[in-house]
């Protein structure tokens, strides 16, 4: 956590009022590129400059402006924007509590942490384990950075996180996109398609451990970086290659084909289709076609026999391939 508190005041509620700072509670860590001019790869800067007389300006010289008219505008320091309204400046004002389940996810944005100042543990406290027994999240509103954000005041173990929220007008309409039927029957899945996909949920079920996931895509860039370094290519541009073809789409999907191959890789398939593997794999361990096509009696009727042996044993390729392949799918399943 950031030793420097990003906003400090306190959450209303009802007549209480709870002393709190607010920590940042995500960090950032983004494949960091700098521009360079590909003539003599010198990085790329930006300056802040004045746009009348074209000189640079410094920070201390900045000031903020409403543009009321063409080029006119109203001075606004940061003392004028606290006393715009210096209680939603300095509070986290819950409005309601609501089903955590009623806020849809397009809703929520950034989290950060709520920590008690001097003196507001308690009330903190309280605030949280009711959080925690109601089942509910808080809907307030806060002032930051000259902006009200909406925000969600969830029970997380024992911290309470102050999630922004967007506004309603800011998320866009889905009424344009073109979605499948809502119902199974009109979207054309099958009982049997929906209990294998269930399956395989079922199979790739596991807790939560957030440590196992990382940006492989960075790692990866990472590793070319290295690997150009090494190569002494380190102000070689690399020259766009050809663009593979998108896969065409098909409006006829085997869907239960899919599902058994992802079942499989999976290690764990159907039930009753491991059972029918298994039952090939009995048959053909007890009777082999080529134990019965090697058979070499001695002679007389036994010769007659052998005879008859072969005959049959080539009259039946076709049938032996269609009774391996069932084999073959378990052999790929175990061996996924």
């Amino acid at each position: 956590m950031a030793a420097r508190a990003l906003w400090k005041g306190a959450i209303s509620f009802g007549l209480v009022y709870i002393p709190v700072e607010m920590y940042t509670a995500v960090q950032e860590h983004d494949l960091d590129l700098t521009m360079l001019d590909k003539r003599d790869f010198s990085p790329i800067g930006y300056k802040r400059y004045n746009k009348s007389s074209g000189k640079e300006v410094t920070w201390d010289n900045i000031v903020k402006g409403y543009e009321y008219e063409d080029n006119e505008y109203v001075v606004l320091s940061e003392e004028d924007l606290r006393r715009a309204n210096v209680e939603a400046t300095q509070t986290i004002d819950i409005h309601a509590f609501v089903e955590s389940a009623e806020v849809p996810l397009t809703y929520y944005e950034t989290p950060y942490y709520l920590a008690p100042t001097r003196g507001g543990g308690k009330v903190y406290a309280l605030l949280r384990e009711t959080l925690r027994k109601a089942g509910k999240i808080a809907i307030a509103t806060v002032v930051m950075r000259t902006k009200q954000h909406l925000c969600a005041l969830v029970c997380v173990e024992d911290k309470i996180v102050l999630n922004t929220l967007r506004y309603a007008t800011e998320i866009r309409s889905a009424e344009d996109l073109k979605l499948p039927p809502a119902t199974l029957k009109a979207a054309g899945i099958s009982d049997k398609e929906l209990k294998m996909a269930l399956s395989l949920v079922e199979g790739m079920s596991e807790g939560w451990n957030p440590d196992q996931y990382h940006d492989t895509y960075k790692e990866d860039v990472m590793a070319m970086v290295q690997k150009k370094i090494k190569a002494g290519q380190t102000k070689t541009i690399t020259a766009p290659g050809k663009e593979e073809a998108a896969p065409k789409a098909s409006n006829v999907v085997d869907l239960v084909a899919l599902l058994q191959d992802s079942l499989g890789k999976r290690g764990k398939a159907a039930p009753k289709a491991r059972a029918a593997n298994d039952e090939d794999d009995d048959e053909e361990e007890v009777q082999p076609p080529k134990a019965r096509g090697r058979a070499k009696p001695a002679s007389g009727a036994g010769a007659k026999a052998a005879a008859g042996t072969r005959r049959k044993s080539t009259a039946k390729p076709a049938a032996t391939t269609t009774a391996r392949k069932p084999r073959a799918a378990a052999s790929r399943a175990k061996a996924a």
